[in-house]
């Protein structure tokens, strides 16, 4: 198993959440304070530096209009990682194809990234969340095909060597496509895809061999993902062989006490507010999602809404918040493997909301030193897969 570090890169010196209807889409930007801006990117960046000093992996991502995340450019960030860092992989979840509108820049960007960073770049696409459709100026329908269409161009660009080459889709339509540079890794770096609950979508990343993630999932619904991609999986010699990985907000400290005090300043990220128009614009959700949540489907099922209204003990035992000491994380982490079939990466959000520096210094260093090594030897869902492949 592969450990990731992760945070959103959030602002949260705003007004009480109680004070304002949202803090996503139409919060004025004059809460954001460029000067503490500046100071956040900067502590962000060391403390992936320090993860990767520490000998864990690293994941990057990107939203727009929102305090939960000020890293709006991913790539921005992926490229300083991938000249600052020295061995961790970089992860990229990623690349949102359906908002940016030119697979192609996508393409080149990640190439020239993973030729600075030798080799070390895992290029993850997303379809987006529902409220970036409003500042995307995307339509909502449209997001998934436009996210599968956009992949498939990508490999393609990626792999295509011996010339220029043109493409007519149904959203994207070019002529004399000839990418340079092309990526360090050869056929090209490992792909990823998250940003869905919709089984078809899981099956469709399981058909073509790429990573599934989910974030922040409660175990009943990671299972049900994780089943759906087993049941679905071909290699398809893809590099990196395909593979599973589940995101956790994680606190590990010396003592209970000091865990469950990080642990609550990680659930700010749960707390974030988004107006209830821009949670499901028509034509994003499936049908049968949408019939679901009028059903009233419990908690298990839901996401941050939901989750926000539970305590943090029942947050811990749905599996999406882990903390404690070392010894109570490993068999956290343990018995979420055992219930959700077993998973390849665990990409683990360690810093978020008022979570100071040296308080997050210690989480990635306490966990790098006592928890993964003891976790590492899980065996994931790769090999399994590729066996029955084979047969």
């Amino acid at each position: 198993m592969r450990a990731w570090y992760f945070t959103e890169f959030p602002y949260p010196y705003l007004p009480p959440f109680e004070e304002v209807p949202s803090i996503r889409v139409n919060l004025a930007s004059k809460h954001f304070d460029p000067r503490i801006g500046a100071d956040l990117y900067n502590r962000y960046l060391d403390e992936h530096m320090i993860a990767d000093e520490a000998g864990l992996d690293l994941m990057v991502n990107e939203h727009h209009q929102t305090a939960t995340c000020i890293n709006a450019c991913a790539p921005l960030s992926l490229a300083i990682l991938a000249r600052q860092t020295k061995n961790a992989r970089l992860l990229i979840l990623g690349n949102p194809i359906a908002n940016r509108g030119d697979p192609i820049r996508i393409a080149e960007e990640m190439a020239m990234i993973d030729c600075i960073s030798r080799g070390r770049v895992e290029a993850g696409f997303v379809r987006g969340v529902p409220y970036e459709t409003f500042a995307a100026n995307t339509i909502p329908s449209q997001t998934l095909g436009r996210l599968w269409e956009g992949v498939d161009l990508i490999v393609k660009a990626w792999t295509t060597t011996e010339g220029p080459f043109n493409f007519e889709g149904q959203y994207t339509h070019k002529r004399a496509i000839n990418l340079w540079p092309r990526p360090y890794q050869t056929p090209h770096p490992p792909v990823w895809v998250t940003g869905s609950s919709d089984v078809g979508s899981v099956r469709t990343a399981a058909g073509k061999g790429y990573v599934f993630a989910t974030f922040l999932q409660p175990w009943q619904k990671v299972r049900e993902l994780f089943d759906a991609y087993r049941g679905a999986f071909k290699p398809n010699g893809q590099p990196g062989g395909g593979g599973l990985a589940f995101m956790p907000l994680l606190y590990v400290a010396n003592n209970e006490a000091e865990a469950e005090a990080g642990a609550r300043e990680l659930t700010w990220y749960l707390k974030a507010k988004v107006e209830p128009q821009f949670r499901n614009p028509p034509g994003y959700a499936p049908v049968s999602a949408n019939v679901a949540g009028l059903r009233g489907a419990d908690v298990r099922s839901r996401t941050n809404d939901s989750l926000r209204q539970v305590t943090l003990e029942q947050q811990r035992d749905l599996g999406v918040v882990m903390y404690g000491t070392p010894d109570q994380v490993v068999k956290q982490i343990e018995i979420e493997f055992e219930r959700v079939g077993g998973f390849d990466h665990l990409i683990m959000m360690m810093q978020a909301g008022f979570l100071d520096h040296k308080s997050t210094v210690s989480n990635i260093q306490l966990f790098a030193r006592e928890v993964y090594p003891r976790i590492k030897h899980l065996t994931g869902t790769r090999e399994k897969l590729g066996l029955q492949a084979a047969e």
